[in-house]
């Protein structure tokens, strides 16, 4: 057999072993929830959701008044960026991170304070658009 067939034949089947397990693959992490999160931001951002989460009293303060609330906190806490540079990740016990997006249809800093056994949500800031 000719080694371009030969080529074909191993492109072929490799092709449809890889959309099997990319199907497969994708059913199972719905079903299950799992993510596979290996960038410094998704696992920070992992790690922030996975704790008990408590609020300051200032933010205590916005979701009492309804000015924000918990669901657009923990979608925020899903697609926010981490902005490390601005970040005190160094510190002990609680590194604060503080976490870029948008929350509530506005441009939002959010401030994180990540300890080992919780969250601590410190500071919301809208940023003003020009």
């Amino acid at each position: 057999m000719a080694f371009l067939k030969r080529l074909g034949f191993y492109l072929f089947g490799l092709s449809i072993g890889i959309v099997f397990l990319a199907f497969f693959l994708k059913k199972k992490s719905d079903e299950t929830g799992v993510s596979f999160c290996y960038l410094p931001n998704c696992r920070t951002l992992k790690d922030i959701r996975s704790k008990p989460f408590f609020y300051a009293e200032d933010v205590q303060g916005l979701l009492t008044n309804k000015t924000l609330d918990t669901v657009d906190i923990k979608l925020f806490l899903t697609k926010g960026d981490v902005d490390f540079s601005k970040s005190d990740t160094k510190s002990r016990p609680c590194k604060t991170y503080i976490i870029t997006g948008t929350l509530q249809n506005k441009e939002a800093v959010v401030q994180v304070k990540n300890c080992p056994e919780k969250a601590i949500l410190e500071k919301v800031t809208y940023s003003v658009q020009q």
